[in-house]
C-alpha cells in the first residue's frame, strides 16, 4: 500500500503544475505589477514609515544602455534589463530600481561608495521623477544573489537638483536605494 502511495504522489506532482514559474524565468512570466510593484513599503530617511510609489516603467533594454559601465560583472552575461522609477509618498526622493537578468548566477562588481556605477536613472513626465537623470542621482546601491539577478538603484531627490560631492544627503539616499533593490530582489527571488 505505500508503494501505491508513493506511486500515486509522483504522478500527482509530475503532472499537477507547479505554483509558479522557477526564479529564472519569472521576468518574463510574471506580469510587470509583480517585478515592479506599484507601491513598496519602507522608511524614509527621516526614520518616518513611508510608501515608495512605482511612477513608470522603461521598456526593456540592452544592458550596456540601461547600466553604467562598470556596474555589471563581465560574466555572467547579461540578457536583458528592466527599469522602472520610484518616489516616496512625499514626493522628496525618487529613485530608479535596474534588474539586470544575467545567463548565470552574479554578484555585483562594485557597492558602497558614494556614486558608484548604477542603473541609469529613467525620468517619466509630468510627476516626481520628471527631472531626475544622470546628473541627479546622488548614491545607489547593486546587489546581487546566488540567483540569474542584480538589482540596482540610483537615487537622488525629486526637485532636479544635481549630485554634488560630499551632499550629507548621501547616506539617507543610500538607505532609500538599498531598501528598494532589496524589496524588489526579494520579491523576485523569494
Amino acid at each position: 500500500m505505500h508503494h501505491v502511495c508513493v506511486v500515486l504522489l509522483s504522478i500527482m506532482f509530475a503532472v499537477w503544475p507547479a505554483t509558479g514559474p522557477p526564479v529564472p524565468d519569472r521576468w518574463r512570466s510574471w506580469p510587470v505589477t509583480r517585478v515592479f510593484p506599484a507601491a513598496v513599503p519602507g522608511i524614509s530617511p527621516s526614520g518616518a514609515r513611508v510608501t515608495y510609489l512605482l511612477t513608470g516603467v522603461a521598456p526593456e533594454a540592452p544592458c550596456r544602455s540601461a547600466f553604467h559601465p562598470g556596474a555589471l560583472p563581465a560574466r555572467p552575461a547579461c540578457v536583458t534589463a528592466l527599469r522602472a522609477t520610484y518616489a516616496d509618498s512625499t514626493s522628496t526622493f525618487v529613485a530608479t530600481v535596474g534588474i539586470a537578468v544575467l545567463t548565470g548566477f552574479g554578484e555585483p562588481a562594485v557597492s558602497g561608495v558614494s556614486r558608484p556605477p548604477t542603473v541609469r536613472p529613467v525620468a517619466f513626465p509630468g510627476g516626481p521623477a520628471e527631472r531626475f537623470g544622470e546628473l541627479q542621482y546622488v548614491t545607489g546601491v547593486v546587489i546581487g544573489s546566488h540567483e540569474r539577478y542584480l538589482v540596482a538603484t540610483a537615487a537622488g531627490h525629486a526637485d532636479g537638483r544635481p549630485y554634488r560631492p560630499g551632499d550629507r544627503a548621501d547616506s539617507r539616499l543610500r538607505g532609500i536605494a538599498r531598501q528598494l533593490a532589496f524589496e524588489l530582489h526579494r520579491g523576485l527571488t523569494g
